[in-house]
């Protein structure tokens, strides 16, 4: 695997951490959101990821042909049905008083938040050591 390969690894890496980072925050300010355009309370956003290959030469060994990156295929709802509340005076209380409300816990996010930040984190340190290195090669032809 060469230098070139593990920055387009990490690069892939920091591209999703940011998008799952824009996706929680959604999910945050939505969180009390219980009337949206297309009808009904808010529904949480998952991320949902794929592999992808690094984009290489034909030839190489097995392992850098094992090599992936990381993409965010697509955001999905989540299947979780609303959370209802019994507020008989709110505006979008249903004929019984429930008012629906997103299937959003901030804990949940707040872990899926500091996940994703630990990752971007991580994927960082790996561009700054492959940095490192080609600087250390560079000076050994020197």
């Amino acid at each position: 695997m060469s230098l070139r390969d593990a920055l387009r690894v990490a690069a892939s890496g920091l591209d999703l951490q940011r998008a799952r980072m824009e996706v929680v925050a959604s999910n945050l300010a939505n969180a009390r959101t219980t009337r949206t355009a297309s009808g009904g309370p808010y529904r949480r956003m998952l991320p949902v990821v794929r592999a992808v290959p690094v984009k290489r030469r034909a030839f190489g060994d097995a392992v850098a042909r094992a090599v992936r990156g990381v993409q965010l295929e697509r955001v999905a709802v989540d299947p979780r049905p609303p959370v209802m509340r019994y507020e008989p005076g709110h505006p979008d209380a249903d004929a019984r008083g429930y008012v629906a409300y997103p299937n959003v816990d901030p804990a949940e996010e707040m872990v899926d938040l500091l996940s994703a930040m630990r990752s971007y984190e991580a994927n960082t340190k790996v561009v700054k050591a492959v940095e490192k290195m080609r600087e250390d090669a560079l000076d050994l032809l020197r």
